[in-house]
């Protein structure tokens, strides 16, 4: 029992670290999920929307500490017991995902590793396996070090990770896991190879033959039968190739000029996912920084989600001298995690992404 809690002990914490420090990374990204999970089509507790970026920061925070004080053993009892509820509720909330087809991803490790609500909920059924023999077995979890050093490494680490999540959230992410990372060309990002797999789908034939209605399955080819056509249920039982970058557009008046925009060699994108939570003052900035890049060349566009009326106001009030076009909103809040943003493009290829606290950083 001893080595099998000395394994369990190492495999949690090893997992609840990485799987936190990499939330912590974005933790604006992991509150968008969060949002995806209180919203009315899933658990509807709407009130926990506007809290949702603190209850982020938190649980993340958590996520990494009680990983850290499982390895170094410091107090197993709490630590096992808040390890423990923790997965509960997450298994609990995985399954529900899962089996209601709620929610595609959990967001359990951000956007560097994508699992699937089943694949959700299996590893967190394992990772309730072993905090179960940790629980059984916190007799045998012992500190690594003595009771003041085991304090000095929890408060240094509760220390840093909110150090770590101030500076991400007051600049971006520092390592970008997602397909309109710095480098990235959006038209490869959108494209899909001529290998790539299909989507198969099973096709449920109802007839009705000799007076009864029979049911016939294929996978596509309509079946030889001596009898009276009802209906058809499709059912897709295994998914398509889906390019990194599937649902981006930039519109105007119905019409899509991504593909024009998108040849530009020297193009600045202005987003602002949402100009009603944006930071207003941050525009004055767009309006010295845009007016800069257009002297310099280059074509500049805004991207928003909001109305035409909002925006133009956000033009009036600040004198920007370029137009905003609409975009998804998933879509803008997953290109950059600031609100305004800025972004400069050549021949679609992401060549600089800054947070409108470092417009000054930006170089035309």
């Amino acid at each position: 029992m001893k080595y099998l809690v000395w394994i369990s002990r190492i495999i949690v914490g090893v997992l609840f670290i990485i799987s936190g420090l990499i939330k912590l990374n974005d933790p604006m990204g992991f509150s968008f999920k969060l949002e995806e999970y209180f919203s009315p089509g899933v658990l509807d507790l709407p009130f926990l929307t506007p809290l949702a970026l603190a209850i982020s920061i938190f649980v993340v925070i958590v996520e990494v500490i009680l990983g850290i004080l499982l390895l170094i053993g410091f107090k197993p009892k709490f630590t096992v017991w808040s390890l423990l509820l923790m997965i509960v509720f997450f298994t609990f909330l995985t399954f529900y995902s899962a089996y209601f087809n709620k929610v595609t991803d959990c967001g359990c490790f951000g956007d560097a590793v994508k699992l699937t609500p089943w694949e959700s909920f299996t590893k967190d059924v394992i990772l309730l396996v072993f905090i179960l023999i940790l629980f059984f077995g916190r007799k045998y979890i012992t500190p690594l070090f003595s009771s003041k050093i085991n304090w000095i490494v929890g408060g240094v680490s509760l220390l840093a990770c909110a150090l770590f999540a101030n500076h991400v959230l007051a600049h971006l992410p520092s390592v970008d896991f997602r397909p309109y990372k710095i480098g990235a060309n959006i038209q490869e990002g959108m494209s899909v190879p001529e290998n790539a797999p299909k989507p198969v789908y099973e096709y449920a034939w109802r007839f009705k033959v000799g007076g009864e209605e029979k049911i016939y399955v294929t996978e596509g080819d309509y079946p030889t039968v001596d009898g009276e056509f009802i209906d058809v249920e499709t059912t897709q039982i295994q998914a398509g190739y889906e390019p990194p970058i599937h649902d981006f557009t930039i519109e105007q008046e119905g019409q899509d000029y991504a593909a024009e925009l998108l040849e530009e060699d020297k193009l600045v994108m202005v987003i602002a996912y949402d100009m009603a939570k944006s930071n207003l003052e941050a525009f004055e900035g767009v309006a010295e920084v845009t007016a800069k890049a257009k002297q310099n060349g280059y074509k500049v566009i805004g991207m928003s989600a909001s109305s035409s009326d909002m925006a133009q106001k956000i033009i009036n009030t600040y004198g920007l001298d370029f137009e905003f076009y609409f975009t998804d909103e998933t879509t803008l809040k997953t290109i950059v995690r600031s609100n305004p943003a800025i972004l400069v493009l050549s021949k679609g290829t992401i060549q600089q992404k800054v947070h409108y606290n470092d417009f000054e950083e930006l170089e035309f």
